[in-house]
């Protein structure tokens, strides 16, 4: 049972007292409000979250402005029946419900003889405003990125949405930290099945602390052993928005400048904003060259092993004599070579994702040539390897989602492996199992291959939005995500109808 808020000043403020014990940041103001006969009151805030209490332009200092110049007797009936005409004012009956209030950064405030808490919004916690979007470039559209308040990149997606079928549903997860999540979706447009099983996956687990989005999408997520990404994540607000204009779901989370978008499908997380606000025929074009990225990410050291170490035959002559012109005088074998050249790859991406900004940018450029010249110079490796693990990385950079290259990335090895032992047949082998996984992979009951693998629901399929964009005219429909019978978003108007009936 919720310990209830008591009438009694002094009470409430002991409990307060006891429960915040050593707790040097927490701040216990009292004062006497009214005339003649004074009525204490107790407001408890943090020190950082909350500031300027008294200035005239401030909530609180408006609220004890207002209560100050009221007889004795009217100060309760008027808390009571909340007419102190100020924002973000809300009445709490238990003091758990107050404490996580103020926990949350706003100020509480407490009357004696009144029997209730009143939360007063204030600013909040410092922390970063409105930035410029780092990991996701913007060729064209919105520069904006979201923050680390939750509120703030709520307020981010209201901006674009102005619409009251906007719902946002805010709750509570971490056992200690209490970190605020929200769900964000569009009511006509969700499908209620899916938003029901996102809610359900959400209160299935208990946790210390949610000290990012990446927690809950690797506990509320499904096929654990999979390294493809459930959740689709984005730092931009007009994506998030146009997601849910689809019908998807965005869940946000305190403290994390990243939104979790799902369902998600392979086809999302290679397409970007940037693909609508373009001529459809580039668009169509820049999306067939990161699918060709992703060959060339998850198979070009395995295709090479294979063709140069079983299957020479396979290439032109002249391109075999060159091949092994270039690794004459090299003493390891060729899956050696290219293990070798990819994890000094690897080390080299992390330490300059490691090193400050200008150092790691400058030690990943000089540090690869270095390597890859002095490897060569040294007859350690071949030129050819250097080309085919830089063209493997060009393919890792081109996609779109990081989480997505990541999956190739490590998926890449196992690929080197089954074309180092197996030759062509490892790398038949090597596709078959990709595009298997990926078939039996569901994000929320939405097949991860749609709309490739499967029609709607309603038989309409969404190829033309696929690997090819097509004329914006013609995508009148939004994806399979959204709920049946709601999926038109684009028709025309008969302007001649229109012009007759205003003549008429």
């Amino acid at each position: 049972m919720e310990d209830r808020i008591s009438d009694q000043l002094c009470e409430n403020q002991k409990r307060l007292e006891q429960l915040c014990k050593n707790c040097d940041d927490i701040l216990f103001r009292t004062m006497t409000l009214g005339t003649p006969e004074p009525v204490e009151c107790l407001i408890v805030y943090i020190e950082t979250a909350v500031s300027n209490m008294m200035l005239e332009d401030s909530v609180i200092g408006k609220l004890l402005n207002h209560l100050w110049e009221l007889p004795a007797k009217s100060i309760r009936e008027a808390v009571a029946n909340n007419g102190l005409g100020i924002s973000d004012v809300k009445e709490f009956d238990s003091l758990e419900e107050a404490v996580d209030a103020m926990l949350a950064g706003n100020a509480i405030f407490f009357l004696d003889g009144y029997n209730k808490a009143l939360k007063i919004g204030s600013k909040g916690y410092p922390g970063l405003g409105v930035a410029k979007a780092e990991s996701e470039k913007v060729l064209r559209g919105s520069r904006e990125a979201f923050s680390e308040s939750v509120k703030l990149n709520t307020a981010l997606i209201r901006k674009r949405i102005r619409s009251t079928g906007l719902k946002v549903e805010e709750n509570f997860l971490g056992v200690r930290s209490n970190t605020v999540t929200a769900l964000v979706y569009m009511e006509d447009l969700v499908r209620p099945e899916l938003l029901g099983e996102i809610k359900k996956e959400l209160n299935s687990f208990l946790i210390d602390a949610v000290p990012d989005s990446g927690i809950l999408e690797q506990l509320a997520g499904r096929f654990s052993w999979s390294p493809f990404p459930k959740f689709q994540t984005t730092e931009r607000p007009d994506k998030a928005s146009t997601a849910i204009l689809n019908g998807r779901i965005a869940l946000l989370s305190d403290n994390s400048p990243v939104a979790l978008l799902l369902p998600t499908t392979l086809n999302s997380l290679m397409q970007t904003d940037d693909d609508y606000y373009g001529n459809f025929e580039i668009t169509s074009l820049l999306r067939c060259i990161r699918y060709l990225a992703v060959f060339l990410a998850f198979s070009m050291p395995g295709l090479y092993l294979a063709l140069t170490g079983f299957h020479p035959q396979l290439l032109p002559t002249a391109l075999s004599l060159s091949l092994a012109e270039a690794r004459a005088g090299v003493p390891f074998p060729g899956i050696v070579e290219i293990l070798f050249l990819e994890v000094s790859f690897e080390l080299l991406r992390e330490a300059g994702l490691r090193m400050p900004g200008p150092i790691g940018n400058t030690i990943g450029i000089v540090g690869g040539l270095i390597i890859g010249q002095a490897a060569v110079s040294a007859n350690l490796l071949s030129p050819i390897v250097v080309i085919v693990t830089a063209l493997t990385a060009l393919g890792s950079f081109s996609i779109p989602n990081e989480e997505l290259s990541e999956a190739f990335r490590l998926l890449k090895y196992g690929m080197i492996f089954l074309c180092g032992f197996f030759g062509i047949y490892g790398f038949i082998f090597g596709w078959l199992f990709l595009l298997i996984h990926l078939g039996r992979l569901e994000s929320f009951e939405i097949p991860y291959l749609m709309p490739f693998i499967a029609s709607s629901e309603d038989g309409i399929s969404a190829v033309s939005d696929g690997i090819l964009r097509g004329p914006l005219w013609k995508l009148t429909r939004r994806p399979v995500y959204t709920r049946p019978g709601a999926r038109v978003r684009y028709r025309r108007v008969n302007t001649s109808m229109n012009k007759k009936a205003e003549k008429q």
